[in-house]
């Protein structure tokens, strides 16, 4: 039997798309595979356990990869406060900390994992695992065969939300690449982990200090001397180099230029607060204290020892009375010490795959591909990558509307719903909240019309009333103006 939706993938963008693809086409025929015998890996270990499903405020800039315009409208469709809601709705409250970071109120990830699960059900997903994929093809009918050890499964629409390679122990193999190569797409010239911790040589005076974490600014320097990227959060001293959010977010951006000229640099400023020309004016104002006097008061004490030892500075010597060399030698270790990096720890320790299918493939209302047909492609699979802090979520929530919503409204379903109301091509501006109550107001359309062939004389704002109250997820104002707007 020919399913009608046929998901490869159940991580976070997979089980999202599967919400919406059955909520909004209740009774199609719909299946999930993943391969994975415990569902949901990486959302499992998200945030320490606890999974932070998003970030309180969630721009364009937190990404990286595809056109900044085709990310910006993807997020625009499903914003954080959607996000909110849409949890809220699943039972589950999310709660903000001072990082900014959104964490269920439970403090675990299963909760998250649950929900989603739960509501891929209730709308009508059919979840199997492990069912590994290994082979997908275009068949001359224009549906797709999907096979595995298991046997394989004939689906009229197809959508790929495999991953990507990072934490391949969840499943993410990077078999979604080949899937997509062979149904007509290409790839970026690079695909390199992301997220990811960055080492040293094994005798680096940092490895010494495994456990230590400070504040720092790190900045992706070309060969040129050229800045390519900034960032300034918590940087952490481990035995094999360096890692934390300030680390994990530079990390991208550095192995994307280091492949490019091997001559890029990554410096570090351990004082954030100072620029090198700034701290050499305190160096020489300073009469009394010491070098090592005046970082230690800034920086944790180990690091503060080590760094100034590294700089071989007289031990009772007052920065002012520095020479010139060695003051120069001492700023330029504490605000722009170029970390003479030796590579990073893979996808078995990153968080995310950078790079992908280009989003310029795709269309980016629907996700659909623009070279295969009723095929669709949603999360870390396409070329864009996020900062730590729950925006790589974010991207897979907000591409419900897309991989998920939009596929609903696939070419088969788009026609039905623009016969049945002149609502339709609304809907893709409409909030979270709004949008459940245009597919309720859908649904009941011939209602409305009886009521109002047999009440002609009732003003529309009557009926207005009426389906808000029947629908509280509208405001009445809305469900007056839905109602409007239907044709006379």
């Amino acid at each position: 039997m020919t399913i009608d939706t046929l998901i490869i993938g159940a991580g976070a963008a997979g089980l999202m798309a599967a919400v919406w693809a059955g909520r909004t086409a209740p009774h199609q025929r719909l299946v999930v595979l993943d391969g994975a015998r415990k569902l949901g890996a990486k959302i499992l270990v998200a945030g320490g356990g606890r999974c932070n499903v998003t970030h309180h405020t969630v721009q364009a800039s937190d990404y990286a990869g595809s056109t900044q315009p085709a990310i910006r409208n993807i997020l625009r469709r499903f914003d954080v406060p959607q996000t909110i809601q849409f949890f809220r709705e699943l039972g589950v409250e999310l709660k903000q900390e001072e990082t900014g970071k959104l964490f269920p109120t439970t403090d675990n990830a299963r909760t998250v994992l649950d929900a989603l699960l739960t509501a891929a059900r209730q709308a009508g997903a059919d979840i199997r695992h492990p069912y590994r994929v290994s082979q997908v093809e275009r068949l001359p009918s224009g549906e797709f065969k999907v096979g595995g050890e298991w046997g394989s499964l004939t689906t009229r629409r197809l959508i790929l939300a495999t991953g990507g390679r990072s934490l391949p122990k969840s499943g993410s193999d990077g078999m979604g690449y080949r899937f997509a190569t062979a149904l007509g797409h290409s790839l970026t010239p690079h695909i390199f982990p992301a997220l990811v911790p960055l080492t040293l040589p094994p005798n680096h005076f940092l490895c010494a200090l495994s456990g230590l974490a400070s504040p720092a600014t790190l900045t992706v320097q070309s060969g040129t001397g050229k800045n390519l990227a900034q960032f300034t959060n918590a940087v952490l001293c481990t035995h094999f180099g360096l890692s934390g959010p300030g680390v994990l977010d530079i990390s991208r951006h550095w192995i994307e230029a280091h492949t490019a000229d091997s001559r890029t640099r990554l410096l570090i400023n351990w004082l954030p607060q100072y620029t090198s020309e700034s701290l050499e004016a305190v160096f020489l104002a300073a009469t009394r204290s010491t070098p090592f006097q005046m970082v230690r008061d800034w920086l944790p004490e180990r690091l503060a020892r080590a760094l100034c030892e590294t700089a071989d500075l007289p031990p009772h010597l007052p920065a002012n009375q520095l020479p010139r060399a060695q003051r120069k030698a001492l700023v330029q270790q504490l605000t722009a010490y170029p970390l003479p990096l030796v590579g990073h720890r893979g996808y078995t320790h990153a968080e995310v795959t950078a790079g992908g299918v280009p989003l310029s493939e795709l269309h980016l209302k629907t996700l659909e591909s623009r070279l295969c047909p009723d095929l669709y492609l949603c999360g870390e699979i396409c070329d864009v990558d996020g900062r730590i802090g729950g925006f790589n979520f974010q991207w897979a929530w907000a591409e419900w509307f897309c991989g998920g919503g939009g596929k609903g409204r696939g070419r088969m379903t788009k026609r039905r719903m623009t016969n049945l109301s002149p609502l339709y091509p609304y809907s893709l501006a409409l909030p979270f909240s709004l949008l459940l109550a245009l597919f309720h107001l859908v649904a009941h359309g011939r209602e409305r019309a009886t009521y109002q062939q047999h009440h002609p004389h009732h003003h529309p704002a009557k009926i207005g009333d009426k389906l808000a109250n029947d629908f509280p997820l509208a405001s009445k104002r809305i469900a007056k103006a839905a109602v409007e707007n239907q044709p006379q």
